[in-house]
């Protein structure tokens, strides 16, 4: 028998928070807009991840955990939450309805052609 009791540590794991996420969140980088809910005035922030849950985000200011917000995601548009933490710039808002977080990495162009700018410039001979 293991001469260490493992059980105190699976409680104190159990317990904690982050461990009992099961979602799955998805690094990115990518501008949203944000703002207070039942204001108009929002701002851009920047969304670091984004799973079906919730996101989390570096805002310009501290924001009370609990406080209702709204953001325009990218491909998904208007998304509602609170505000469950906030520390050194940045906060994590989870969401009130599940979205799909795929959706925000789908181009948004029909995708019929490469863009001008993106095509190569070749030397004539």
């Amino acid at each position: 028998m293991d001469q260490f009791a493992h059980e105190p540590f699976k409680a104190a794991v159990a317990d904690d928070a982050a461990s009992q996420r099961h979602e799955v969140r998805d690094s990115l980088f990518l501008v949203a807009q944000f703002r207070l809910a039942g204001t108009r005035t929002a701002e851009h922030v920047r969304v670091r991840n984004l799973s079906a849950g919730g996101l989390m985000a570096e805002v310009p200011s501290p924001i009370a955990q609990g406080t209702a917000v709204e953001l325009e995601v990218r491909g998904i548009g208007w998304i509602t939450g609170k505000i469950a933490w906030y520390a050194a710039g940045r906060v994590g808002v989870a969401f009130d309805q599940m979205i799909d977080p795929i959706l925000a990495r789908k181009p948004l162009g029909g995708g019929t052609q490469t863009p001008v700018f993106v095509k190569p410039i070749l030397p004539l001979r």
